[in-house]
């Protein structure tokens, strides 16, 4: 499969979330030192640093949904 193409049949809502999400995957990496090569393709990247991207972005996804949704429900 070539760089830049997802066998994902999931449709985003939002189309501009893809942005913010491949944002959000660079600043985790570099977070925690991880370097994401320039030419997009990840296949030589150690599962281990992928997964340690991808569960800190679900972590930190979380944490800002958390964060709404308390915001919403203390407001009466």
């Amino acid at each position: 499969m070539a760089a830049g193409q997802s066998r994902s049949s999931n449709t985003l809502l939002v189309p501009q979330a893809t942005a913010a999400l491949d944002q959000l995957k660079y600043e985790v990496a570099q977070e925690l030192g991880i370097q994401i090569p320039q030419d997009g393709y990840m296949g030589f990247m150690a599962t281990r640093d992928a997964g340690a991207i991808g569960g800190n972005i679900t972590r930190r996804l979380v944490q800002i949904a958390e964060q709404q949704l308390a915001g919403k429900f203390t407001t009466r």
